[in-house]
């Protein structure tokens, strides 16, 4: 086999950021900053919790975003089209209420989904570059570039979609004045920070998940905190505690974390060959 590519790449490659950048343990933080981002959207977050009994399901919806980003980014292409359909099936069957005018909207509204997926992508990105993995403003751009392709997955014309750093800072400043806390978001909030959890697995959940729970919400822009009302750490103190997670989590060796099913990455690399490994350094190339 060596390093040749026998087996279907899917729809990043081998060589794309998303390949390198998806393989790092610091998603998981990523994934949870990007939670709390997206619940600052009233109307997505209400398509979220009127679909959904938050509090329970809150765990499975997490490991579900977490298998489609590997599926979509380690899976052959066949394997993340058909995710992609079943998304957006799921998407076009739910609606939700606005409380306020009784309006009812499909939570497939092409506003929503643009918001959850650039939340999604400024998270993974924001997340990984502060906490020390190497990633310059071209791969920066070209991460986001890529993601045109999960932007048209879940519904969205790519067209329509931020392609660089400078058009998704620009959508950011724009949406701003939608965004607030409601009720919804308080409960996402609420839930993040006190799971429900097996009576013997408290204090695991007071030890670890709280630790990285902080740090995501520390994580945020400042607007997200004022909006929540709830004060966060120094952003240098949130970037040392970024980098020092980093460095403890990448000292845990690839292969072991790996092996934690569904094992998306060792099924591409077995079916890639040993060179298609994902590298912090394969990003200079």
């Amino acid at each position: 086999m060596g390093g040749t590519h026998t087996g279907d790449p899917g729809l990043f490659g081998p060589r794309s950021v998303t390949w390198q950048l998806h393989a790092d343990p610091m998603m998981w933080v990523a994934g949870i900053r990007a939670l709390y981002f997206q619940a600052l959207h009233p109307r997505a977050v209400r398509g979220v919790l009127q679909n959904s009994d938050f509090r329970q399901e809150a765990w499975g919806r997490l490991m579900r975003i977490a298998g489609f980003v590997g599926t979509t980014t380690y899976g052959t292409k066949d394997v993340a089209e058909k995710a992609g359909a079943r998304v957006r099936k799921i998407h076009r069957m739910l609606s939700a209420v606005d409380p306020d005018t009784g309006e009812r909207y499909g939570v497939d509204e092409p506003g929503l989904l643009l918001w959850v997926h650039c939340a999604e992508i400024d998270s993974y990105l924001h997340v990984l570059r502060r906490s020390g993995y190497p990633i310059a403003d071209t791969h920066a751009d070209r991460y986001i570039r890529e993601h045109l392709v999960s932007a048209r997955l879940v519904g969205l014309d790519p067209h329509a979609v931020p392609s660089n750093q400078d058009e998704m800072r620009a959508y950011f400043e724009k949406i701003r004045p939608e965004l607030a806390v409601g009720v919804e978001a308080r409960e996402v909030d609420d839930f993040l920070r006190r799971p429900p959890t097996h009576p013997l697995l408290v204090p695991a959940r007071e030890v670890l998940w709280r630790r990285v729970a902080q740090l995501a919400y520390a994580s945020l822009p400042p607007y997200a905190h004022e909006l929540y009302g709830r004060a966060a750490a120094e952003p240098a103190t949130v970037t040392r505690q970024l980098r020092a997670t980093g460095t403890v989590l990448r000292c845990v060796p690839a292969r072991l974390r790996w092996q934690l099913p569904p094992k998306h990455i060792l099924r591409a690399m077995s079916r890639l060959g040993p060179g298609s490994r994902p590298a912090p350094y394969k990003l200079g190339r």
